[in-house]
């Protein structure tokens, strides 16, 4: 495997977590990595405004476009493959992607998940979901995960997880604001870094 690594973001929305690697990228983080393309599931969105400052290719394969998942999904497919894609990050993607679709990036897509897996996870599980999940259950820690994805949602191998403490009076958009500060910001391009390394290298984590 080639160093850096090309790595392709897939986006629906603000692309805060994008601006995480894109930082990250300027301090040296990613030295295994290299942020080649940043893909949105429909166009407008903030993300690609991210992408473009940042100096990023960027494109829009929207969901809508396509008859049906199976010529959704090729049209990505194709698109990563023309850019040499090796990893793909999943940064607020919020389309499913089939496991066919998986199985093109085996143990090469990773995806952030806005509480400690197995904990509040799975389908119908995202967004702001997750927190009031949370603080309904009443429990007194959450954070994120980082995982790769396979055919079950959130069920890939868990890469790393950081804890966030639950605050008296928090709402769900204050505890999203802060498991966003405190983990998802700081796990997915540790994480990415990680899978880089363990291509271009041969290690296994």
């Amino acid at each position: 495997m080639k160093t850096p690594c090309n790595i392709a973001v897939l986006v629906s929305g603000g692309g805060t977590n994008l601006q995480a690697l894109i930082d990250a990228e300027k301090r040296g983080e990613l030295p295994h990595g290299k942020l080649t393309l940043v893909v949105a599931s429909k166009p407008g969105v903030f993300a690609l405004e991210r992408a473009k400052a940042a100096g990023i290719e960027s494109a829009v394969v929207a969901r809508k476009a396509y008859a049906d998942r199976d010529a959704f999904e090729d049209a990505l497919l194709s698109l990563l493959r023309e850019r040499d894609i090796d990893i793909v990050v999943l940064a607020g993607f919020l389309t499913v992607l089939s496991s066919r679709f998986v199985a093109a990036f085996p143990d090469r897509i990773l995806n952030v998940h806005p509480s400690l897996i197995p904990s509040f996870c799975g389908d119908g599980f995202y967004g702001l979901r997750v927190h009031e999940a949370a603080l309904s259950r009443g429990v007194k820690v959450t954070g994120a995960t980082v995982h790769l994805v396979n055919e079950i949602t959130d069920g890939g191998r868990i890469l790393l997880q950081k804890a966030v403490a639950i605050e008296e009076g928090d709402t769900p958009e204050t505890l999203q604001r802060r498991v966003m500060e405190e983990a998802e910001w700081k796990l997915l391009p540790a994480a990415t870094e990680l899978i880089c390394k363990e291509l271009t290298e041969g290690e296994t984590i």
